[in-house]
């Protein structure tokens, strides 16, 4: 339906159609229930009180209405990202990086390297779409080309979505308006039950559940990340995902990554933590700010992860264990269970 026909078909067809619609009419206090007129009729029928009451004007009501119907629309654009691309520049001492990078959707990329060696940087080249703008002189490709205005503007301007371990919420509000905030902004039809969703999903990922009500500023640090890991994955439109450091975030970490795969983004976490390393499908690895060369995880790998898990899990019943109030003794269960690992 082109803009011409949204002006001047029924508004209450158009509302039949397109639910979401209606939120618009709500904002402005104008009764759509029957309603046979097009807009356009509708906007001429609306006395001078109507307008001098809101601030505005026809003409501006009539181009926030276009405006609102351009963002449902671009919002159900799949615009698809092939590949992302990261050309080699420079190292900290001026020499040409010895490899590029290559990442496709579905695939999960570990940046690997020492406290300082530039994973970070990486992580900020990307972020800003470097174009040999930058000190490393990287230059970023999106499908293989230099992306321009166009293709941020396909995902809402948001084309890339990053999760530290310094997230903090300042908003007033609580957990369930946020994500209604966030979903409507995205013009989803069904925000409700894909906000209900999200919380469940935010919940299996964090240690400590919370609830709908919950102020978001309440949150800890480890259940703010899973919130954003579980709205990234749902509502956020970014193809791309940056993850810094959330190894002690108190997050399922296998469940996440799972989760963000199957919703076909493209995967790359800076870290130190061997466990997210061996689920990772390849690393790159940094050295004096450069990026020296791509390993992909191998067969042996795989297994060593299964050996290390356990430890893991053991480690992080223990944790759970003292976290309780509880304390040792010879007969044990935790005890038995590690010294007989």
């Amino acid at each position: 339906m082109d803009t011409i026909s949204w002006l001047h078909a029924p508004v209450k067809e158009i509302i039949e159609k397109r639910p979401l619609l209606s939120d618009f009419f709500v904002s402005f206090n104008i009764c759509t229930k029957n309603e046979s007129k097009s807009f356009s009729q509708l906007v001429d029928s609306l006395p001078g009180t109507f307008y001098d009451d809101c601030g505005t004007s026809k003409h501006e009501l009539t181009g926030m209405y276009v405006d609102f119907i351009n963002g449902m629309n671009a919002s159900e654009v799949q615009a698809k990202i092939e590949s992302l691309d990261v050309l080699a520049g420079n190292n900290k001492s001026g020499n040409h990086e010895t490899c590029d990078l290559h990442l496709v959707p579905g695939e999960i990329t570990c940046i690997v390297g020492p406290t300082g060696s530039g994973k970070s940087r990486l992580l900020a080249d990307i972020e800003w779409l470097a174009n040999a703008d930058t000190p490393t002189q990287r230059r970023v490709l999106i499908n293989g080309n230099l992306p321009d205005e166009n293709t941020i503007n396909r995902f809402g301007g948001k084309l890339i979505a990053q999760i530290t371990q310094n997230m903090n919420f300042v908003l007033d509000m609580d957990v369930h308006s946020f994500l209604m905030l966030h979903a409507q902004s995205r013009f989803m039809d069904n925000a409700e039950e894909v906000v209900n969703e999200l919380i469940n999903l935010a919940n299996s990922l964090s240690g400590e559940e919370f609830s709908p009500s919950t102020p978001i500023t309440f949150l800890s640090g480890g259940q703010s990340r899973a919130l954003m890991i579980a709205d990234v994955a749902c509502i956020g439109q970014a193809p791309i995902v940056l993850i810094d450091e959330i190894e002690n975030a108190g997050v399922n970490k296998k469940k996440a990554l799972d989760l963000l795969v199957r919703q076909d983004k493209i995967v790359l976490i800076a870290t130190h933590d061997p466990l997210l390393i061996l689920l990772s499908d390849k690393r790159v690895v940094i050295k004096n700010g450069g990026m020296s060369k791509i390993v992909r995880t191998n067969k042996e790998e795989k297994a060593f992860y299964k050996a290390l898990k356990k430890l893991d899990d053991t480690l992080q019943m223990t944790k759970d264990y003292f976290r309780s109030g509880n304390q040792l003794s010879s007969s044990d269960e935790l005890t038995n269970t590690i010294w007989n690992y």
